[in-house]
């Protein structure tokens, strides 16, 4: 049986960490994250509305592979 840690960085996948450290350290993401008042999946959408599809890495706002209980914590603990 192995210990071994299966996150990246402490979050589920290498997706929800590369989400979650752009909306944490982009100045301009960082402004619209702390003005939406919303959970992930409708900060996604608002971001599709206005032309945001990815992170600058690549990583989609939409990936399927998204935790989005997590990024919906990290949300509450940037506003």
């Amino acid at each position: 049986m192995s210990n071994q840690d299966n996150t990246y960085n402490g979050w589920t996948n290498y997706e929800t960490w590369n989400v979650a450290l752009w909306l944490a350290n982009d100045e301009g993401l960082y402004a619209i994250v702390t003005d939406h008042s919303g959970d992930y999946e409708s900060l996604a959408d608002e971001f599709r509305m206005i032309g945001i599809e990815a992170t600058p890495d690549g990583v989609s706002y939409h990936d399927e592979k998204l935790g989005h209980k997590e990024l919906d914590s990290m949300l509450e603990e940037l506003r």
